[in-house]
């Protein structure tokens, strides 16, 4: 053998390993994220596109944010499609355009430096028929919408820019008194108590006639075109779709929500930076709903709202479709500020369950683990595994279980009222509209410096039921509190409270508590109302039983025991 053919055969071989050793890594990968997951997850099924690709350009885009590419991007789309699909390429430049309409097999790939920034011209999008939070409703078409399509991706280390600025009302108490007069001098519309502007008087208009959040009770075509202005839609839509793969790019200022797979499978979502400002209505991150086999990893959130939240339809419309979001990882995800670290709800009527959380950083979000629904929901959300969870700066609760959600956030805005969340304790008949908690595992949580440590809330005639925290440190103002739960169980928690009781207890039954961790030096333990009972506590935890342990009036002898 000649010099130059050895030379040849050891490139071959080197390419050769270089080849496994990339095939070695990708596995490595697949195995460690389906890794400790609690459940029969099955296999996510991934895309895979053939060896063709266009530019935008080649279709006469122009970069530089001054012509609308609208025409170009669907000519590529509809070329790569046509040729049995492949790569649609956005090179470096800002690229004006309106919505974009996938087709199947397309993978839309935004190159370094390359920015998609959606018209603010509201005529460029006409009204769809669609569902936002959780209800059959009409909408202006998304920025980026694909519907019944299949083997989808945008990937890349581009932005996209939903101009959202143009879209969203604004609450004077989100701003400073400098960025809200720079908003009225920009013109729109004031509400009646000047607190709220709007982008038009039509944004305005369709404010206040509705009732039902942000769906407004106009019904005739005519009547919603006179508030199209207010029907702002979430930046991604992917509606009854299989195998989509979202990796690499900026997702940000969205109209509404940001990306919003629904009633969808297959799904990869990994290495993403999902923005939108802080005051941004909601501007939510990431709404799975009604989705199945569905990976999220490594990604990073910094935005309005919600930052990963898991939904299934809301009241009636969500019974009767009947599609819970289920089997889903989650792993390695950074959020800064949110509503929400991770959420499930409050639109969860046709259920969530086999969820898998763990790894995930909440920096600075109002509330950390978030649950939440309400009376006339219905739904059932089950096997819920949470573990290895850091949180830092939490202004409200650490983990949040609220039965009683009225849309309100957490952290209530000047003007807001908490009134609609507060617990009623009438009995209301359990029927299909009753939401369940239930089976839901949490370990290895550490918090500091968060508001409250804990706040779990069932209804009285459906108990939180059978919720476990293992594992767990909250350096806190307040402690936990546990009312209606049935069946709670509290290991190795060790909880810093400063200004509060280490747990209350109301209404629990079936509580265990073992290796309690707290301040010695005072009363820690608060057990009250006359149907708490077998609630069980490790002796060994008190120093002295009588002075750490406090039974309300009405609490009976029986109802606690120490082992």
């Amino acid at each position: 053998m000649n010099k130059l053919a050895l030379i040849f055969c050891l490139s071959l071989w080197v390419f050769s390993c270089k080849q496994s050793e990339i095939k070695d890594i990708k596995q490595s990968n697949d195995i460690d994220i389906y890794k400790g997951v609690e459940f029969d997850m099955p296999k996510v099924k991934t895309t895979s596109f053939p060896n063709y690709e266009v530019s935008i350009t080649d279709f006469g885009a122009q970069s530089g944010g001054l012509v609308k590419n609208t025409e170009a991007f669907a000519k590529a789309i509809n070329d790569v499609n046509a040729k049995g699909g492949g790569k649609v390429v956005v090179p470096r430049g800002i690229w004006l355009t309106g919505p974009i309409t996938f087709k199947s097999n397309i993978n839309l790939h935004l190159e370094d430096g390359s920015l998609i920034l959606f018209s603010d011209n509201f005529d460029d999008y006409p009204l769809v028929k669609t569902s936002f939070e959780g209800l059959h409703t009409v909408r202006c078409i998304s920025p980026i919408n694909a519907f019944e399509v299949e083997n989808i991706a945008i990937t890349g280390r581009g932005i996209i820019d939903g101009n959202g600025d143009a879209w969203r009302p604004v609450k004077k108490g989100k701003m400073t008194s400098g960025q809200w007069k720079k908003l009225l001098k920009s013109g729109g519309a004031l509400s009646e108590d000047e607190k709220i502007w709007f982008p038009s008087k039509s944004s305005k208009k369709g404010h206040e006639s509705s009732t039902n959040f942000n769906v407004p009770d106009l019904i005739s075509d005519a009547e919603l075109e006179s508030v199209k202005d207010f029907l702002r839609p979430v930046m991604v839509s992917i509606s009854t779709s299989k195998r989509i793969l979202l990796d690499g790019p900026t997702f940000q200022n969205s109209p509404a929500w940001n990306i919003h797979p629904l009633k969808s499978e297959d799904i990869i979502i990994r290495n993403l930076s999902v923005r939108n400002p802080w005051y941004s209505q909601n501007g939510d991150g990431l709404d799975l709903d009604s989705c199945k086999n569905v990976l999220i990893y490594n990604n990073t959130f910094d935005v309005g709202d919600d930052a990963i939240c898991f939904k299934s339809g809301k009241n009636e419309d969500g019974r009767k479709l009947g599609m819970p979001t289920q089997n889903v990882i989650v792993k390695n995800n950074t959020v800064y500020h949110a509503h929400g670290g991770f959420i499930i709800g409050s639109e969860m009527s046709g259920g969530v369950k086999n969820v898998h959380v763990s790894n995930c950083t909440f920096i600075g979000t109002d509330v950390g683990l978030r649950f939440k629904s309400t009376r006339g929901r219905g739904g059932l959300v089950e096997n819920i595994y949470i573990s290895n969870i850091n949180m830092t700066n939490i202004p409200a609760e650490a983990i949040r279980f609220n039965m009683f959600y009225g849309g309100e956030s957490p952290i209530l805005d000047e003007g807001d009222k908490s009134m609609e969340e507060k617990r009623d304790e009438v009995l209301v008949e359990v029927t299909e509209e009753t939401p369940s908690f239930r089976n839901i595992y949490m370990k290895n949580i550490r918090v500091s410096n968060s508001e409250k440590a804990a706040f779990f809330m069932g209804l009285p005639e459906m108990s939180l039921k059978n919720v476990s925290l293992e594992n767990a440190v909250f350096e806190t103002k307040k402690g936990i509190v546990a009312i209606d739960v049935d069946g709670l169980k509290l290991s190795n928690v060790e909880v810093i409270a400063s200004n509060d009781h280490a747990l209350t207890i109301y209404n629990g039954k079936n509580v265990t508590v073992e290796n309690l961790t707290f301040n010695k030096s005072k009363s820690a333990i608060k057990v009250l109302g006359e149907k708490s009972e077998n609630i069980q506590f490790n002796k060994e935890d008190f120093s002295n039983i009588n002075a750490q342990i406090l039974q309300g009036q009405g609490v009976l002898n029986t109802a606690v025991e120490m082992k």
